[in-house]
């Protein structure tokens, strides 16, 4: 496909995505005393596997480069359509962009603020769910996320094989049946190579020297194997964050041993993954339940 075709498709499949009006939860709660340590819950509105379980619950982490202006307001769309399916959706609000706002809106992430929300929200989510939402089994938790939201999924999940003076490392595995990670910034330095959504990664860590530092408490391709069943979700048509970015995850998840599926889906661009009104976002759902149930 020529670029300019690409081009066009891609704005499309953005204007899609975001054109559903948002979905309000049932119930907010806070993790912490920041206005972003939020979580909003939405309860099932329909049966998504055997009637004589538990509802499983859906962790959603948003995306949008880690910057300020893309909150968890543009995602409420898929949190809606889990819904539907019969699932439980927590979806987590976490620091974003600058620490100092004359940085202007265009920097990705904060350092430590973006991991220590991440971390603070799964650690609180068990007893939160368990008042909230108790129809549904904590034990029965996916986390999901969507492209910056799916770097932070997949290093959620990796926090047991953090470098042992990290403070977000846990002693044991998280109680997770698994991640599905939709287009994820899940190798840096090959997002870098890429200028993935205008070198995001980097900014996200710091200086040349602060990305260095940081990296191995940051990177989920060095945080491998986790022992989670994970599995990448990827249009190959995505302009925003390619392919090559999960088939380096993948790369680097086989070579410590772990196999990692990858979904790799044609024609498919980066917003149909979130997009309740594309195929796509119903093969995701898919990956979910088989994971959940």
């Amino acid at each position: 496909m020529p670029d300019d075709a690409r081009a066009a498709a891609a704005a499309a499949e953005e204007e899609s995505a975001f054109s559903h009006p948002a979905v309000d939860p049932d119930v907010t709660a806070a993790y912490g005393d920041h206005p972003d340590q939020v979580i909003d819950f939405y309860a099932p509105r329909g049966e998504a596997g055997p009637g004589t379980l538990a509802t499983p619950i859906v962790v959603l982490l948003h995306g949008g480069a880690w910057r300020a202006p893309y909150d968890r307001r543009h995602i409420t769309p898929f949190a809606g359509f889990l819904t539907r399916r019969g699932f439980a959706v927590a979806n987590v609000e976490y620091r974003r962009g600058p620490a100092d706002p004359a940085q202007g809106p265009s920097v990705a992430g904060r350092w430590p603020d973006t991991f220590d929300d991440v971390a603070a929200a799964l650690d609180a989510l068990p007893a939160l769910v368990r008042e909230l939402l108790p129809q549904t089994d904590p034990r029965r938790m996916v986390i999901t996320g969507h492209s910056a939201g799916g770097h932070l999924a997949l290093w959620a999940a990796a926090r047991h094989v953090l470098p042992p003076d990290a403070p977000w490392r846990t002693d044991r595995p998280a109680p997770l049946r698994g991640v599905v990670a939709l287009a994820p910034i899940a190798d840096f330095e090959v997002a870098g190579k890429l200028d993935v959504c205008g070198g995001a990664a980097h900014q996200l860590l710091g200086n040349d020297e602060e990305f260095a530092v940081r990296r191995p408490y940051a990177d989920p391709s060095l945080l491998l194997p986790t022992g989670i069943a994970t599995t990448l979700v990827q249009g190959r048509a995505d302009v925003v964050v390619p392919e090559a970015v999960a088939e380096a995850y993948a790369d680097a998840a086989a070579k410590a041993g772990e196999v990692v599926g990858l979904t790799l889906l044609e024609d498919v661009g980066h917003f149909p993954l979130i997009d309740p009104a594309a195929d796509a976002c119903a093969v995701v759902v898919e990956e979910i339940a088989q994971l959940a149930w």
